[in-house]
Formats: structure tokens, C-alpha cells, sequence
């Protein structure tokens, strides 16, 4: 089994993060009885959010009683102190739990400091003297913020998304981050559906001593495959250096992780799979995107209005409305076919 140290947190866990996002979709027992199943099978970091719905209280329901066993990160999406103070207060109610293991500011635009008008940091500081959270993370989409959240000697955990499609520059970040004994858990480690091959993903990430990939889970058969790579890690050899060549080679350019802050679309387009249609249609089976649920992602495309809200709100400044275009395109074609 593969072990990471999380940066100066001191917290060693095995090399599989439980993605708390996709749980708040199944019913509370399913989700229950995926997050027992992982723990039971030796995945004790569980990463939520305020803003992830009825996940913390799954969280809670399921695991409260191992509590000194795991480690919850969570994070907020406050932008002042008192919404800080209400959504931490609630996460700890939700959760069952006395203190948060890693609690994180949730991709905001800037990276809070002590002093700043926010005064975010301020109370997180606060709260960790009184003992509600251990450790002080951040997540974000934009690089910079990233960069310079790593810079400021201020956060111990950073959550950016990495997988084998990350540029060079998202790369040089996460070693730089090695460097400065900042731990990184990687989100998107997938890339939002377009890495199929669940393998090479791990075996790469693996490469970095500092770095947990969070694997969203929804389904036991995905929890499965993570499960096992525990017993028999996948081995970063040939075949998965030339897939990665393969993908990289497919996937350059504009594409849509998947993120989702774009939503809600003002002409109700499903953005995060319309934008991705086209890719997703040759990477993944097709018998769900041409199914009624697929048809039903698509059905607004036609009515985008170049209104802008998408662009304004993607974390890594995509044309959106371009590649929707693009993916109605691919789209029409393949029903024709």
C-alpha cells in the first residue's frame, strides 16, 4: 500500500482520498454504506464541503464513531467572518465531530491573509486556537492563486486539480509545493471523465511523495478500483507512459474539466457535460450520451446567448460558448450516424 506525509501536517495516510462530492447524488444509506466500505477497507481521508449539500452529514452518519481513525477535510465558501464562523459551526454539526482535521477556503478569488478586509484568515487562525480545525488549507482552479497561496507560508494543505493531463507549469507548482512541505491533494484527478483509465491516473500521481489524489466516488464498482490498487498499487511502466502520451496528444488545447462553477447557465444548458460532449463521446461508451439523459443535457444548447455568464465564472478562462458550439457539432453528427 502507497503512503503519503501531508506536507508539515503530520498526517500519513494511504495514497486514496475519498471525494465526498458525488455522494450527496445516492440516497443517505448508499452513501453510508460506500464511506463504511472504504473505511473498512483502509481509506481514512474523507474530503467534503459545506457547499457539497447533505455529504457532511452522510460523513457523520457513517463514520462518527471511528472518528480518531480518519481525517475529514472540509472547507468553506464564506467571504466574511461571520458566514466563516456559521458555516464552520454547522460542518462540525453535520459531521458529528468536536474539530476538523484540514479546513479549507473554498476557490475563492483571491488568497486570504491575516489583516486583509475579509478577515478570513483572522478567524481561521481563531479557530484553530480553539481548537475547531488543525490544519489550514486552500482550493482553487486559477494557478495563481495557487501559487501564491504557496508563496505566503501561510497554508499547509493545497487543493489544485493534477492529473497526467496538468501542463508543465501545474506541475513545476506541485513540486514546488514538495519543496515547501506543503501537502497537495489533487481534485480532478480524473479530469472530470476524461482520463478512463483509473490506473494510469494513480500510478502517475503516485510519482509525488507530497501529493493524495481525491477520487470522487458515487458508484461501490468505482470504490472498488481504488480499493484494489491499495493491495496491488498499478506500477508507472510503459504501457501507461505511452497512454498518457496518447491522451495528451488528443486532449491539447481548450477542454472543460468539469468544475461546474459556471452553473447555473441563464439558458439552462447543462454546461459542465454539453462543453464536454464531443470528448466524452470518444473516450467514454456511448450508450449513455445517446440516451434520453444524454439528449436532455444537450436540449438547451441551441439557446445560448453569448450572455457571457459562463466565461465570467471559468476558473481557467475557457471559451466556453465556443466549445458548446463545437460539442452540438460532434453531437449532431453522431445521432445522424
Amino acid at each position: 500500500m502507497d503512503y503519503v506525509n501531508l506536507g508539515s501536517t503530520g498526517i500519513r495516510v494511504n495514497k486514496n482520498g475519498f471525494g465526498a462530492l458525488p455522494i450527496q447524488r445516492i440516497s443517505e444509506s448508499d452513501a453510508v454504506y460506500l464511506l463504511k466500505k472504504a473505511y473498512n477497507n483502509g481509506i481514512t481521508f474523507i474530503d467534503s464541503a459545506r457547499g457539497y449539500t447533505d455529504s457532511e452529514k452522510k460523513i457523520g452518519l457513517a463514520l462518527a464513531g471511528v472518528r480518531d481513525k480518519i481525517v475529514i477535510a472540509t472547507k468553506t465558501g464564506a467571504m466574511d467572518k461571520n458566514a466563516f464562523w456559521e458555516d464552520l459551526e454547522t460542518s462540525l454539526s453535520t459531521l458529528k465531530t468536536g474539530y476538523i482535521d484540514i479546513y479549507q477556503f473554498h476557490n475563492p478569488r483571491f488568497c486570504p491573509k491575516p489583516g486583509d478586509d475579509s478577515g478570513l484568515y483572522d478567524a481561521i487562525l481563531e479557530a484553530k486556537a480553539q481548537g475547531k480545525i488543525r490544519h489550514i488549507g486552500i482550493t482553487n482552479h486559477k494557478l495563481d492563486i495557487a501559487l501564491e497561496a504557496a508563496k505566503s507560508g501561510l497554508y499547509e494543505i493545497i487543493q489544485y486539480p493534477v492529473s497526467y493531463l496538468s501542463n508543465q507549469d501545474e506541475l513545476d507548482f506541485v513540486k514546488l509545493c514538495g519543496n515547501m512541505n506543503i501537502g497537495v491533494l489533487a481534485m480532478k484527478a480524473l479530469s472530470g471523465g476524461l482520463i478512463t483509465d483509473s490506473a494510469a491516473a494513480y500510478a502517475f500521481l503516485a510519482q509525488y511523495e507530497n501529493v493524495i489524489p481525491i477520487w470522487g466516488v458515487q458508484r461501490e464498482s468505482e470504490l472498488d478500483e481504488f480499493i484494489a490498487f491499495q493491495k496491488s498499487p498499478p506500477v508507472f511502466d510503459e504501457r501507461i507512459n505511452e497512454l498518457i502520451k496518447k491522451d495528451k496528444a488528443e486532449l491539447k488545447g481548450e477542454f472543460c474539466r468539469g468544475c461546474g462553477y459556471c452553473m447555473p447557465c441563464p439558458a439552462k444548458i447543462g454546461i459542465p457535460v454539453a462543453a464536454r460532449m464531443s470528448l466524452l463521446m470518444k473516450r467514454a461508451p456511448q450508450s449513455f450520451f445517446l440516451s434520453d439523459m444524454g439528449r436532455d443535457s444537450m436540449l438547451h444548447v441551441k439557446d445560448c446567448t453569448n450572455c457571457g455568464h459562463c466565461m465570467q465564472h471559468c476558473p481557467y478562462d475557457i471559451d466556453v460558448p465556443k466549445l458548446i458550439r463545437e460539442s452540438w457539432s460532434e453531437y449532431q453528427k453522431m445521432l445522424e450516424a
